[in-house]
């Protein structure tokens, strides 16, 4: 059984993944965490939460 998508916290609600592996990882893809708090990644799965208290000064309701 694989291991689960890894989750990064952030403080922004627009962030970028490029699969951090480098030459192997994925085309740079550009993300918005909306309404739910978080975002997944649509090649690696990697989730984007965005970190307690961060709500507020990204913007947030």
């Amino acid at each position: 059984m694989p291991p689960p998508p890894e989750t990064v916290e952030v403080t922004s609600r627009r962030v970028w993944c490029d699969g951090g592996e480098g030459a192997l990882g994925h085309p740079r893809v550009f993300l918005e965490i909306d309404s739910r708090g978080y975002v997944d990644c649509p090649y690696c799965d990697r989730r984007f939460r965005l970190a307690a208290g961060a709500l507020l000064e990204a913007g947030g309701h």
